[in-house]
């Protein structure tokens, strides 16, 4: 499914115009977006939680040339599914 086809599934589903999903949709995520940047959690019962993870500074090797190289300190979000959600997939 892509954001095409997600946009009219919640317009079918929640009854309104694909303009209004669209907009919903493109303000959830911006939600979403802005509070992992501040550094929150976004819990999500059923669904799941959003947060950022910080990975520490670690050693690597350049594979072309075998070099030891410093691959720096960094932020990733994460998605961990709660359980409701992992429940219905399994079924």
């Amino acid at each position: 499914m892509n954001k095409t086809e997600l946009i009219a599934a919640i317009s079918e589903k929640a009854e309104i115009s694909k303009k209004d999903a669209d907009k919903a949709l493109a303000a959830t995520i911006d939600t979403i977006v802005d509070a992992l940047v501040k550094g929150d959690k976004v819990q999500l019962v059923g669904f799941g939680t959003f947060e950022v993870k910080t990975r520490a500074e670690r050693t690597g090797h350049n594979p072309a040339t075998k070099q030891v190289i410093t691959i720096p300190a960094s932020k990733a979000p994460a998605f961990k599914v709660g359980k409701a959600f992992k429940d219905a997939v399994n079924k």
